[in-house]
């Protein structure tokens, strides 16, 4: 069953992985680093962002949390300064 289950992400993977590339492919360089504003971010820019959180952030690289540690591991998640503003008012 996880040989099944290896596989079938493998898959899902490579699929998406197709159509990135294939949609990157259809964009100029212009199109890839345009802005609609200085605030906003370019495809780049955002591509960027997922790339380091996929690869190195431990939120995404670590899905499991030992048995007995999940109170633990939310405590620690978030309630951390940048992300505790996100889900009240404090900063």
């Amino acid at each position: 069953m996880a040989e099944d289950y290896l596989s079938s992400v493998k898959k899902q993977f490579a699929y998406y992985k197709g159509l990135g590339e294939k949609t990157f492919a259809q964009l100029s360089e212009e199109q890839l680093f345009w802005q609609y504003n200085s605030e906003s971010n370019s495809i780049t820019i955002i591509v960027k962002h997922l790339w380091g959180k996929m690869c190195c952030d431990t939120n995404w690289t670590s899905l499991s949390i030992p048995k007995g540690k999940s109170g633990q591991f939310n405590t620690e998640k978030f309630s951390r300064g940048k992300r505790k503003a996100h889900f009240t008012d404090e900063a």
